[in-house]
């Protein structure tokens, strides 16, 4: 049963996967969401996108028709969150098992609401749906806990380097 927050969410936004004319409105809010060193470039948003639409999703509000957030990733049969999934298209498998999700981004005017954990929701739903594994991300040490609450576990510090910063690699299994 969906507790008052997420049936508000539910009416405010529709979930579904990204439409290729949308590809400069994600860019866009991807450089909205994230410092210019873990940023995805608009040229590789636009690759992973024509890449992994079906995998890509938005949450867009429906009063005004725009993206308000997104969740998005490759597919895989890897285990663990390597740096070239960020800048390489290729490596996504559509019959991969695991999730090496690569951006969760909500607009500054729509945090605060409920609409990450609801992106990260309807996400696990769906794939699940499609017989994946695994979600896999990393984040800032100052985010572990915000996904832990969304149900992944810290497998400690990351190898990754992305953008110069200290990851965690955090999963969750579906």
């Amino acid at each position: 049963m969906k507790n008052q927050e997420s049936k508000k969410i539910e009416e405010q936004f529709e979930f579904r996967s990204v439409r290729t004319e949308e590809t400069d409105e994600a860019a866009a809010l991807e450089q909205k969401c994230f410092p210019p060193n873990e940023a995805c470039s608009p040229q590789f948003m636009k690759e992973r996108i024509q890449a992994a639409a079906e995998i890509f999703l938005v949450a867009v509000d429906r009063g005004n028709g725009r993206i308000a957030g997104f969740l998005n990733g490759i597919a895989t049969e890897e285990k663990h969150l390597r740096d070239e999934v960020f800048t390489d298209a290729s490596l996504h498998d559509p019959r991969g098992k695991n999730i090496m999700l690569t951006g969760l981004a909500v607009l500054p005017d729509y945090r605060g609401q409920g609409l990450a954990r609801e992106l990260v929701e309807h996400y696990v739903q769906r794939e699940r749906q499609k017989g994946r594994k695994r979600l896999v991300l990393t984040c800032l040490e100052e985010k572990v806990e915000m996904y832990r609450k969304f149900g992944f576990q810290d497998m400690g510090l990351s190898e990754s380097l992305w953008g110069g910063e200290e990851w965690h690699e955090m999963f969750r299994d579906l």
